[in-house]
């Protein structure tokens, strides 16, 4: 018996069936398809965790992928505020996106919030924040977690800024129909006070998604004015003589010069190093030797700042520059500004040029009003703000934003030279129109040549700050205004741009 079920059960394990305790066998098809459903099982667990972990960012932010924008749109956005009031809104569209943005004042403040449009997306503060802004940041969520399981949105949050609005007020009404540009700071803290762009457009204007939005999109983008260009933030311009505040204190800052009011040692003429150029002015008042720096600035001489600024040097030149915001590539307000540029490598008679703001010495206002701020801080920059604070619906704060220290540009006593060369340039010299009865104001004007052969209409400069007669404290406004373009037969910064710079500084005093 037990020699037959031995033969049996091997021809049965020969043939592929038959088991243990006679059982039926599983064959090799069996075990191959087995085999195959559970590969099929794990590729199909692999790829699910691939597109729902790995390609989660990706897929949600696919232009093919409408649910997050339904879902930005399917309640009201938060607000951006200034003085605690709101310059923005919604409204119901009663189409496929239930919300879209509305501004109360859209070309007063465009410069500041930039757009939303549920066609052409977001920028600036409306960019750099739309997550607060459209309910969907982590730090709004009351239990994280169990928001992001049931999927559920939060009620947008609010951006407070820093801008005054009679301060943003004059500056608009100043520049009117010229394209340029006004910054206004709060020197001790770097708070933005004004941030103004002409001409200007109307965000709301393409905030939806229906053919008049898209009409007024391709209006704005076809306008020769450029409209929509930041031009205090985006667009950089030749400081013209402006930029000698910078050679002053770069001059005062290495010992070049030590007494404002003694002579210098500037020739008369001065020639361009290696060159046989002479670097002429713009009076005749300057054709002199031996000019004071006093003087010098009063009277925006060329040849005087150009020769201080050689005598300087290009290393101490860069690092003057940069301590006020030049060739920093990444000055974030928090929105990114454009890149000013002062050369790290030149010939002298280059530096010369480009320490009166010529050759390719190039600034945004917002960088040209951290050059005022700073002397009017004692040497210190503070880095620009242009937010308070992040805050829930509710009114729950969610970031405080504090001052912060950009650079220390000079020490006090430096600074304090450079604000009575300031202050003299509006009493006594071509800054005369930004004069304020009852303040103290310091200000540099700055007429830059541009185009082939300075064929260009000049660009109108203006720097300043101001400060209440008798006050100890820190100028409560520092400016920068340029006019871009003008119809004006007499295109001078202290024609065009003092005036505004002298309403802007004239709001924010009577504020105070």
């Amino acid at each position: 018996m037990a020699g037959r079920w031995r033969a049996n059960r091997q021809r049965a394990q020969e043939s592929g069936g038959g088991g243990p305790q006679g059982l039926p066998g599983i064959s090799t098809t069996g075990r191959r398809a087995g085999t195959f459903c559970v590969l099929l099982i794990v590729a199909l667990a692999v790829q699910a965790t691939r597109v729902q972990v790995f390609q989660k960012n990706a897929l949600d932010h696919n232009p093919a992928n409408q649910r997050l924008t339904i879902q930005r749109y399917d309640q009201p956005r938060g607000n951006i505020l200034v003085a605690g009031e709101p310059i923005t809104g919604s409204t119901p569209t009663g189409g496929r996106y239930d919300y879209k943005r509305t501004y109360t004042d859209g070309p007063g403040y465009a410069a500041v919030t930039g757009y939303s449009s549920q066609t052409y997306g977001n920028t600036q503060l409306e960019g750099v924040y739309d997550e607060l802004l459209s309910g969907t940041d982590s730090r709004l969520a009351s239990w994280a977690v169990w928001d992001a399981v049931a999927r559920r949105q939060n009620p947008g949050g609010d951006v407070h800024t820093t801008i005054d609005p009679a301060a943003q007020r004059a500056a608009l009404q100043g520049l009117g129909r010229q394209q340029g540009a006004v910054v206004a700071l709060e020197p001790a803290t770097g708070r933005i006070l004004a941030l103004a762009s002409t001409p200007s457009y109307d965000p709301g204007s393409f905030a939806g998604s229906g053919a008049a939005d898209r009409q007024a999109w391709d209006e704005l983008q076809a306008d020769t004015d450029q409209p929509m260009l930041n031009r205090a933030l985006r667009q950089i311009y030749p400081p013209g003589s402006a930029f000698k505040v910078v050679t002053a204190a770069a001059a005062l800052a290495n010992g070049v010069v030590r007494d404002i009011d003694a002579p210098t040692g500037a020739p008369s003429p001065y020639v361009l190093p290696g060159t046989t150029t002479e670097l002429v002015n713009d009076t005749t008042a300057c054709d002199r030797p031996n000019l004071s720096l006093d003087t010098a600035m009063v009277l925006s001489c060329n040849s005087v700042l150009g020769y201080l600024g050689v005598q300087v040097g290009l290393g101490p030149m860069v690092s003057m520059a940069e301590s006020f915001g030049f060739d920093d590539a990444a000055l974030d307000i928090p929105v990114r500004a454009a890149r000013s540029n002062f050369d790290r490598a030149m010939d002298p008679a280059q530096l010369a040029l480009s320490s009166i703001g010529q050759y390719d010495t190039a600034a945004t206002p917002l960088v040209m009003a951290m050059v005022a701020a700073g002397v009017a801080n004692g040497g210190r920059v503070m880095h620009p703000q242009l937010v308070d604070k992040l805050t829930k619906a509710d009114g729950t704060t969610v970031q405080l934003m504090h001052p912060a220290l950009y650079r220390d540009a000079m020490d006090p006593g430096v600074a304090g030279q450079v604000r009575q060369l300031m202050t003299d340039v509006v009493e006594n010299g071509t800054g005369r129109n930004a004069r304020i009865p009852g303040a103290t104001v310091g200000g540099k004007t700055g007429t830059a040549q541009h185009g082939v052969g300075n064929s260009g209409t000049p660009f109108a400069w203006f720097i300043s700050w101001a400060q209440p007669d008798g006050s100890a404290e820190v100028p409560p406004v520092a400016v920068a205004v340029v006019v871009a373009d003008s119809d004006a037969t007499d295109v001078t910064g202290g024609r065009l741009a003092a005036p505004i710079a002298r309403a802007v500084m004239q709001a924010v005093l009577n504020g105070r």
